[in-house]
């Protein structure tokens, strides 16, 4: 779903991923996810996205974090 409705155009935004149609990128979305609000919250304040678009931007960050290898530190 993600590969339909997140989108990086160099044109748009300056090519950071964006939902599809909208100027809104995947960072703002997960960003405001991760302060707590809801993604009804989400879709309320931002009447173009859809419960979709919020779960395609999730679905996004979560598939370009699993691609990289993160360092992870292991207590002491």
């Amino acid at each position: 779903m993600a590969e339909e409705r997140v989108v990086a155009d160099h044109r748009v935004m300056g090519g950071v991923p964006c939902i599809a149609g909208t100027r809104v990128p995947v960072a703002t979305v997960v960003g405001l996810v991760a302060q707590g609000r809801t993604a009804n919250e989400i879709v309320a304040d931002y009447p173009q996205l859809t419960l979709d678009d919020v779960r395609a931007a999730l679905e996004f960050a979560a598939s370009a974090v699993a691609e990289r290898q993160l360092p992870l530190r292991t207590p002491a």
